[in-house]
């Protein structure tokens, strides 16, 4: 699986509907990184580092990453780990907003935000099986292999 698997599709920011980083405020912002963690961005991929904003991230077998978002959610995801973010809104005046991350597989550890305290719901993570309704918590899930 080389140097890692993608948080796939996602934790992006072209699809979400959002400007890139260098055009408007960024979603997120990378906290921590150890092992294999790499970024992509307009197809070039580079090692991730605690001051890049997200687009697509990819963890290696010993990878594992932490994720702030503006909302105040908190991602770590752990080795060789998919998770696409498919939809972020949010505003920072009525904290209201939406989350869909895909997870596809390996770990994630979530600490829900502002997003899911103002209107529980509003934060989704969809498995290969199941969609989990955040309603402000903290919470992890595991999805084992490829699917």
């Amino acid at each position: 699986m080389g140097l890692a698997l993608w948080l796939a599709a996602g934790l992006l920011i072209a699809t979400a509907g959002i400007p890139r980083a260098d055009e408007a405020a960024p979603i997120a912002q990378i906290k921590k990184v150890t092992g294999q963690a790499a970024v992509l961005r307009s197809g070039e991929r580079r090692p991730a580092n605690v001051v890049d904003t997200l687009l697509v991230i990819e963890t290696g077998p010993d990878g594992a990453i932490g994720i702030t978002f503006i909302d105040n959610t908190v991602f770590s995801a752990g080795p060789s780990s998919q998770i696409a973010l498919d939809e972020f809104q949010f505003d920072s005046n009525n904290f209201r907003g939406a989350m869909l991350a895909d997870m596809r597989q390996g770990t994630l550890a979530v600490v829900s935000g502002d997003i899911a305290r103002s209107a529980p719901g509003a934060m989704k993570v969809k498995t290969p099986t199941a969609i989990l309704g955040v309603r402000g918590t903290t919470f992890a899930v595991q999805v084992y292999g490829d699917h």
